[in-house]
């Protein structure tokens, strides 16, 4: 039984106390490898590696930092095959997303922080008539704690790795415990990368033991945090007594917002990977969509007739288009939610039941399930269900429609999808989103702000936000 190991000071260890997780091959629901339980040990251990090489590594200068994020770019990119495979196989989605969206994704990031870093500068102000001058500068904070989700493991990973090691911080990060295998692998490049040793160090384990030793260790002064709401308010309670940076990428239940006046086929077939993509399984989805009731039931008809369309099916067949959910605990709680539908007002138009795949009877898999609702305020519509399950309902003016996208805690993303431009200007205004979509979805520039309001999160990521976050600005004044 293959075992994924810490990686800790360069090297590759077994967790102090042993204790080993089982990693389930959500394609066949069978266990294929073993994880460390890492205690808070493990963490002391970390911490104390990545301290003792956070002097040297911040005082490098910016031109070395980048040299080696593009080292480790370059060397994902070409085991763009290796990394793809082991994605599908740890996390169960298509074999054809990780290989074009995921991996080239993770590449990116530390080749953009590669060159940002050499493009953050310092502000300075002169004080005109008082003879003063001041300038800021933006030092590393120090040790810092990264915690990713298991929906885009190293996509997710190295979007908080990169940035924080650019600014000049040495790491202590925690992938997923239900997706650890190319986080992982990302040890091995980063030693071929020339990464100095204890600059990166990776610790698997659960949430509530490996993930809670870094949150509460009092010398980590910054946690970034991509996840569950309850989980992030959970670190919040911890974290903000110690006073510690925090940045809180959480859960979305995102509007999509249909007119009549909108290009209909374009819109289709976006909807459609806007709502079944990687199994559902995207903060950024959206599962709700509201519909103008003039082309409401086309829409329907034609959604409907789309989604059936869908192969769900193993990840590395290449006809897939759904792959498996993550886990069976997961795939058990969508469901839950599915079989509520009718309680709650809702009627199940397409999917909702599990699905048997031939030679992988065990797997985790689920028809793309579309569920139609009278009552905005149901379950089904204010919860994060976070799997292939949209809901649709129809809406009659502008200022409904824009009532039913802000009705929910949740404030991370939102679609529209019109060609009225006074229309696409009032609503983005006035959605309570951090990112709004026109047109299109998942349109990523890195260089912008990436984050959400309410419940949605804290704090935003990406671009000059992010080395913001992972830097402390310091004023400097001088009187002449």
């Amino acid at each position: 039984m293959k075992k994924i190991l810490n990686y800790i000071n360069g090297e590759f260890k077994a967790p102090t106390n042993n204790e080993w997780i089982d990693n389930y091959n959500p394609s066949n629901g069978e266990v294929y490898s073993l994880i460390p339980n890492s205690s808070s040990d493990d963490i002391e251990e970390a911490y104390k590696a990545a301290a003792k090489a956070f002097p040297k590594w911040s005082n490098t200068t910016l031109e070395y930092r980048s040299k080696i994020l593009s080292n480790i770019a370059n060397l994902i990119e070409e085991n763009l095959e290796e990394f793809a495979l082991a994605e599908a196989i740890d996390n169960g989605k298509p074999l054809s997303l990780a290989k074009t969206i995921d991996i080239p994704r993770a590449s990116s990031n530390f080749q953009f922080f590669a060159h940002a870093i050499t493009q953050f500068s310092s502000e300075a102000h002169e004080s005109v008539g008082l003879n003063a001058f001041n300038f800021t500068l933006r030092t590393p904070i120090g040790v810092v704690g990264c915690i990713s989700p298991w929906n885009l493991p190293l996509y997710l990973f190295s979007w908080k790795i990169a940035p924080a090691l650019a600014a000049g911080n040495t790491v202590v990060a925690k992938p997923s415990e239900v997706t650890p295998m190319t986080a992982y692998l990302l040890g091995k490049l980063c030693v071929k990368a020339g990464l100095p040793n204890g600059v990166l160090n990776i610790v698997h384990g659960l949430g509530h033991t490996t993930g809670q030793a870094i949150v509460e260790h009092e010398k980590i002064k910054a946690i970034s945090f991509t996840g569950g709401t309850a989980t992030g308010a959970s670190i919040a309670r911890t974290a903000a007594p110690m006073f510690k940076k925090l940045s809180l990428e959480l859960g979305g239940k995102n509007p999509n917002l249909i007119f009549a006046d909108c290009d209909y086929d374009k819109m289709l077939n976006v909807t459609l990977k806007s709502s079944f993509a990687n199994q559902g399984q995207i903060c950024l989805c959206g599962s709700r969509i509201f519909v103008e009731r003039s082309i409401y039931y086309k829409f329907k008809t034609d959604f409907i007739v789309k989604t059936k369309a869908l192969k769900v099916g193993y990840p590395i067949d290449p006809d897939t288009n759904i792959g498996a959910l993550v886990s069976k605990p997961h795939l058990e709680k969508v469901k839950s939610y599915i079989d509520i539908a009718e309680t709650e007002g809702g009627t199940v138009l397409c999917g909702g039941n599990y699905v048997t795949v031939e030679g992988y009877e065990n797997g985790y898999y689920l028809e793309p399930t579309i569920i139609e609702v009278k009552d905005a305020n149901c379950r089904l519509n204010q919860e994060e269900i976070f799997g292939p399950v949209v809901t649709i309902m129809p809406f009659d003016t502008d200022e409904e429609a824009l009532a039913l996208a802000n009705g929910v805690k949740y404030g991370l993303s939102s679609t529209i999808w019109t060609n009225n431009l006074t229309r696409s200007m009032q609503l983005a205004k006035h959605l309570h989103a951090g990112i709004v979509w026109i047109n299109t979805w998942l349109m990523r520039d890195l260089r912008t702000p990436f984050g959400g309001v309410k419940d949605s999160g804290v704090g935003r990521e990406g671009g000059v936000e992010a080395l913001r976050f992972f830097t402390e600005p310091k004023n400097i004044c001088i009187k002449y």
